[in-house]
């Protein structure tokens, strides 16, 4: 048995059982049963959401985004679920297909969780998978971030639910649409829930991204550290506008559209890969030509910023949470 060690804990949150589950518990019980869809603006839903087969959250340091992340997760109907999906991308090793992991099981302070060894042996059969060293997996963060809260949320029947995690590296746009039609089968299925692992818009200098719009009708710049505080609307505003835009176009589950959104504005979103994996397998259930007013609907239910940047020399980092509704 090769247990992932929970390598993050006791940095990135609290290594304590008790402090963590009280932090998740508060956040929990902080979103409202009832919440407001930011995209599209002025919608509600009551939590949680019968028949959701995907959740995109954040994976920065819980103390940035613990908060952000429990609305995606208040959106889990967990009743029927036995499998989670776990997709995050790479940060550490480079890949240019999907990786799974060879692990039994998954460390968390709460506990463990078991490791779908038959179903990672089904994927390898099906399609071209790299394995993950332990030293990989153990360094990656953006898997590990979720596994406090995907303990939790199930921990009432946590030996009934089993975990594919899944290392999502630098695709090509065909890539993404091989590995999204290879797990469309998976996503359909409704005891499957698959979880997309990724933050938003990396803004600043040491991200390598100051990408600024003064406004909605000028065209956008690279600011430099000696630009200070510009002339138009705050920078935090401009990024808030950014990932917007691109929250925007997720929801309308075009994986096509999506790409462009990257092509055209570089928004360092570290999990679009991830995200465009989902929007591929979406698109095979649902081709776009067919897709109606009772189809696949997918809504951000929260979105916020490490900082509110207001100069050049100030950096930030985006965090949105969404849910993915599919019909039965």
């Amino acid at each position: 048995m090769t247990v992932r060690q929970a390598t993050h804990a006791g940095s990135w949150y609290t290594d304590d059982r008790e402090q963590l589950d009280y932090e998740l518990q508060q956040w929990l019980d902080n979103v409202p049963e009832e919440v407001t869809e930011v995209t599209p603006v002025g919608d509600s839903c009551p939590v949680p959401v019968k028949g959701i087969r995907a959740i995109i959250g954040p994976h920065a340091g819980f103390s940035y985004s613990g908060a952000n992340a429990a609305y995606g997760y208040k959106c889990i109907d967990t009743q029927n679920i036995k499998r989670v999906f776990l997709l995050g991308p790479s940060h550490h090793a480079y890949l240019k297909t999907c990786a799974l992991s060879q692990c039994t099981e998954y460390s968390t302070p709460l506990g463990n969780i078991r490791v779908d060894q038959e179903l990672v042996q089904e994927l390898q059969d099906k399609g071209e998978w790299r394995l993950m060293s332990t030293r990989v997996d153990q360094d990656e963060h953006s898997l590990e971030m979720h596994l406090p809260y995907i303990y939790k949320v199930f921990e009432s029947r946590i030996e009934q639910i089993s975990l594919v995690p899944i290392m999502v590296g630098s695709l090509a746009f065909e890539t993404e649409q091989k590995y999204g039609k290879l797990l469309a089968p998976y996503l359909a299925d409704p005891e499957n829930l698959f979880i997309i692992s990724s933050d938003f818009c990396h803004w600043g200098s040491r991200f390598g991204y100051t990408y600024y719009q003064s406004s909605e009708d000028t065209q956008p710049c690279d600011l430099s550290a000696r630009d200070g505080r510009p002339n138009g609307v705050p920078i935090w505003e401009s990024i808030q506008r950014l990932d917007s835009e691109g929250m925007d176009v997720i929801t309308q589950l075009d994986h096509v559209m999506f790409r462009e959104y990257l092509d055209d504005t570089s928004n360092t979103i570290c999990g679009n890969h991830p995200i465009s994996v989902l929007l591929a397998a979406v698109n095979h259930l649902y081709p776009k030509d067919v897709q109606n007013r009772d189809g696949p609907r997918l809504r951000f239910v929260k979105y916020d910023q490490s900082s509110k940047v207001c100069s050049a020399k100030d950096s930030s980092v985006s965090y949105a949470s969404a849910y993915l509704w599919l019909p039965c």
